[in-house]
């Protein structure tokens, strides 16, 4: 027989992964927005908007845009007329002047970056007072003291790297092998080099992390302090993103870095059981990672169909639809196939525990 206590403990294992799946969908179905909304507004016939994937649940609308609820989840699309393939039609997406169809397409992303900058502004609202980079104090015993850092020395380097908040230095901190970084600091008003300051360190999940032994100063909460801010944390995440990047390129850090849909969905199912304000931070990185992935110059993505209406644009001449189509295609089998991979990967970990 089952009791009232089972059903209550598998609803509140399954909640925040319910959530997770909720909040990853709204952040694909933002995208396809940004998408529909400018279509519209620029002339281009938009066939279908639909939320999910799969059989079709519920559907509506009259005219030429259909609107649909799908099964599955997992994601969205923005059906223009003439986005893939050659159309009669003057409203066809591939029929529109490249500036019109540049905006389009590059508006996803930017919806996806406008999220981002308001759920950082609503982490913020309850904030008293905003981190800098000065250091206040030190832990009792801190390393980091005995290799030159003071009290009032504003980080503004780590590595070579710009540090502007306190995200970077936490990005900064991470998979350094020896426990050693250069710091360069702003000291009575100028540049101070610190090469090689040492901090202790730990490993978590394969990835070595410096501990931060000081602490750092607050600022008054004012408006303009308070837009500032925002922008900054903003910049921040933008910055970690592409350093991401630049690291996994390079080889600092591997695949198993790397998460994909199911490694996602269980991060923001455990952030979703902590709290609300830890919740929108790590959807606020998600969603602007997701913007600036998509701009990124690959087939298939929204970046990779930017450069060819830039060849366009610069040339005056399209490339044939055919071989668009055909690169962006073996794009989308490649990264379809990375995605696999990586799935792979993060349900074997989770199997694992």
């Amino acid at each position: 027989m089952i009791t009232i206590s089972a059903v209550l403990n598998v609803l509140n294992s399954i909640w925040p992964y319910a959530v997770a799946i909720l909040l990853f969908l709204i952040l694909i179905v933002i995208h396809e927005f940004g998408h529909f909304i400018a279509a519209k507004l620029l002339g281009v016939r938009v066939n279908e908007f639909a939320v999910g994937f799969g059989p079709k649940l519920f559907k509506w609308g009259k005219g030429e845009t259909k609107y649909a609820i799908n099964l599955v989840p997992l994601g969205g699309y923005c059906a223009m007329e003439g986005e893939d393939e050659t159309s009669s039609d003057d409203r066809a997406f591939c029929n529109k002047k490249p500036w019109r169809r540049f905006l389009i397409v590059v508006m996803g992303a930017t919806f996806n970056l406008i999220l981002g900058l308001v759920l950082i502004a609503i982490t913020l609202i309850p904030e008293k007072s905003f981190l800098t980079t000065t250091v206040d104090a030190f832990h009792e015993n801190a390393v980091s003291a005995q290799y030159g850092l003071q009290e009032g020395d504003e980080i503004i380097e780590v590595d070579g790297r710009k540090i502007f908040t306190t995200y970077d230095l936490s990005y900064a901190f991470s998979n350094i092998d020896d426990g050693a970084i250069d710091i360069t600091v702003k000291r009575d008003g100028k540049k101070v080099s610190l090469d090689g300051v040492k901090f202790k360190s730990e490993e978590i999940d394969g990835i070595n992390y410096l501990t931060v032994d000081f602490y750092v100063k607050g600022k008054d909460k004012t408006i303009t302090g308070f837009i500032g801010h925002t922008f900054d944390t903003a910049i921040s995440n933008c910055a970690v993103v592409y350093r991401s990047l630049i690291d996994l390129i390079t080889g600092r850090y591997g695949i198993s870095a790397m998460s994909g849909p199911v490694g996602v969905t269980v991060a923001i199912g455990t952030v979703a059981k902590q709290s609300l304000g830890d919740l929108l931070q790590v959807m606020a990185l998600i969603t602007i990672n997701l913007g600036l992935f998509n701009l990124l110059p690959i087939p298939a993505l929204d970046g990779g169909r930017l450069v060819f209406i830039l060849f366009e644009m610069i040339f005056r001449k399209p490339v044939p639809q055919k071989y668009e189509s055909i690169v962006h295609a073996v794009g989308m089998a490649l990264l379809l196939l990375l995605m696999a991979v990586i799935s792979i990967k993060d349900i074997w970990n989770l199997i694992a525990g």
